[in-house]
């Protein structure tokens, strides 16, 4: 069994793309699998620190502000379109799984092309724009939310959830009070902004400081790597057992597990794990993605009653008084991880891995 998978650009498509082969792994374990992403993006290191196979395209994703630019860019995706075939003709897959972003797009369109079954997967709850274009091609497409027959034909969609981190379930609170030398008497905020960090969520925090103080809740804060001196130095006067402030959290199990409230982006990675754990949460949308996915990843949820929603423009205002005020009502806190649990897909990788296998044997 031959699978090629594409994607990348982000780790929000690297993550269930290297879970899917895991799980085909798992279950075929003579299956041979190469990836094909885009030269010089975060995919070319962390999929072989996966242990996979990987191919670089020289593409790249259309400059919006700049038209001109985009020459140079329809050069490179002719350049892509090129290689993408010597790939798929060298190592002729029987499937081909796309996972989004542009990385995606020469190498599915290809492997179509030449008669490969195409299975895509998309994370968001509004269809990213490459997936949108190979929808005609693709024979199933698995999907994280309901409704998405606005993107897709219906005939071809497969309810399946986002793969999340295998590692996330299955931590103890009381393991993760240890860890991190919190009580068990006051209730934990945990505040996380992806493996990059978030701006305005990090902003938010340091201009209310002295309100995290006053207000005895213990808050693990995970800035990122680029945003955490600044957090400290602010940080500094309010240094306390109750606050820790570090640019990355190696232990996510045991974060999640003490966490009465979460506050996050809305990444699909993000809510899917926060649906799978029934953890109540407030999700402040990153402007900054394209045509904005992640207010319609977040509000998913909150027109469930499943999630607390800040927009990024109010975030510096209202975010931490909005935390402060819901941490102390147990009856909200409830209800939202009763709700959001409903929402949870399980055993995503293993499900998308069975479609993938379907597809082969239908051919």
């Amino acid at each position: 069994m031959r699978v090629l998978i594409s994607g990348g650009g982000t780790g929000g498509h690297i993550f269930p793309a290297v879970s899917i082969a895991n799980a085909l792994r798992e279950k075929y374990p003579d299956c041979e699998i190469l990836f094909v992403g885009a030269e010089s993006r975060m995919e070319m290191e962390r999929v072989p620190a996966a242990g996979y196979k990987i191919v670089g395209l020289p593409v790249r994703g259309f400059d919006r502000k700049n038209i001109l630019k985009n020459i140079s860019v329809l050069i490179d995706l002719a350049k892509s379109m090129c290689k993408a075939k010597k790939i798929v003709k060298e190592f002729q897959p029987d499937v081909a799984v796309g996972v989004g972003g542009y990385a995606s797009g020469a190498a599915m369109k290809v492997a179509a092309k030449m008669g490969v079954p195409l299975l895509l997967q998309e994370q968001n709850g509004f269809a990213g724009v490459t997936n949108k274009l190979l929808k005609d091609d693709a024979s199933k497409i698995c999907v994280a939310y309901e409704g998405m027959e606005k993107f897709f034909p219906a005939e071809k969609l497969i309810l399946t959830g986002n793969p999340v981190r295998q590692n996330l379930a299955g931590g103890s609170k009381d393991e993760a009070l240890k860890e991190f030398g919190f009580t068990g008497d006051k209730k934990i905020l945990l505040i996380i902004g992806g493996s990059l960090g978030a701006r305005t969520i990090n902003n938010s925090v340091i201009a209310h400081l002295k309100e995290i103080s006053e207000s005895g809740v213990q808050v693990l804060w995970q800035t990122g790597k680029g945003y955490i001196e600044a957090a400290r130095k602010a940080a500094e006067p309010f240094k306390s057992e109750r606050l820790i402030v570090t640019d990355f959290v190696s232990r996510m199990d045991l974060a999640y597990a003490m966490a009465d409230l979460v506050i996050s982006r809305a990444g699909a990675s993000s809510i899917s794990e926060l649906c799978l754990l029934g953890k109540p949460s407030i999700l402040v949308p990153s402007p900054n993605v394209a045509e904005d996915h992640q207010t319609h990843n977040a509000m998913a949820l909150v027109n469930k009653n499943a999630a607390v929603l800040v927009k990024d423009v109010d975030a510096e205002e209202n975010l931490i008084s909005t935390a402060l005020n819901l941490i102390g009502d147990e009856a909200k806190l409830n209800e939202l991880s009763k709700n959001v649990l409903t929402l949870a897909q399980f055993d995503s990788a293993n499900r998308i891995a069975d479609e993938v296998v379907k597809l082969i044997k239908s051919k």
